[in-house]
């Protein structure tokens, strides 16, 4: 699909991104060159990061410098096995990860190095864990302090843990109720309830 303008919709699988660098590259599907996808076009999509194999959908154009994405569209999780990414996530949980509301949050801290950081879901003032396996699982690679961020929130071993994480825009896509902060509390106790087992 092409415009007028000379931009193309397209889709391919992230070669890398790497938001020091504030740029990375997709592969391009129809063969040629790969393509640029710029940190500034990735923040308009809602997202600070994307995970290495994730498949993207962007508008792409020709630049004297090469093929640049303008736009994301779309972006899709590396493809998964199924399991779970961590141990402290049975496979329970990621089958019934939709079942679970999508909580707004914002990220307190994250250490790629370290392979942890913590958000705070608006309006409940206890952290919650964020794991680097669940991000990339996500489709992220990393996450930027103060970051909005939606997530999905288990009670795991050690206190509450993201078990998915999504971009603000995905959340609100799904649904601006349940990313409502007005019955957080409950919902914070639907979560407990319903992954009760995670924590045993």
């Amino acid at each position: 699909m092409t415009d007028e303008k000379g931009l193309k919709l397209v889709s391919g699988l992230v070669k890398w991104f790497d938001p020091t660098k504030g740029y990375g590259f997709i592969l391009n599907e129809e063969g040629g060159a790969d393509i640029l996808l710029h940190a500034n076009v990735l923040r308009n999509f809602g997202r600070s990061s994307v995970a290495d194999q994730s498949r993207v959908t962007v508008w792409m154009q020709p630049t004297q410098r090469g093929l640049q994405a303008t736009e994301v569209v779309s972006i899709e999780p590396p493809i998964s096995d199924g399991s779970a990414p961590i141990a402290d996530l049975d496979n329970g949980v990621i089958e019934h990860l939709e079942a679970l509301p999508l909580r707004p949050a914002r990220v307190k801290w994250f250490d790629k190095a370290k392979g942890f950081g913590f958000a705070n879901i608006f309006g409940h003032p206890d952290d919650v864990f964020l794991h680097v396996e669940v991000l990339r699982h996500s489709g992220f690679a990393d996450l930027s302090i103060g970051e909005a961020i939606g997530i999905r929130v288990v009670e795991g071993p050690r206190g509450l843990m993201a078990a998915q994480v999504t971009s603000w825009d995905r959340g609100t896509e799904q649904g601006g109720s349940s990313l409502a902060a007005d019955h957080l509390g409950d919902q914070v106790q639907d979560i407990k309830d319903f992954m009760a087992h995670v924590a045993e």
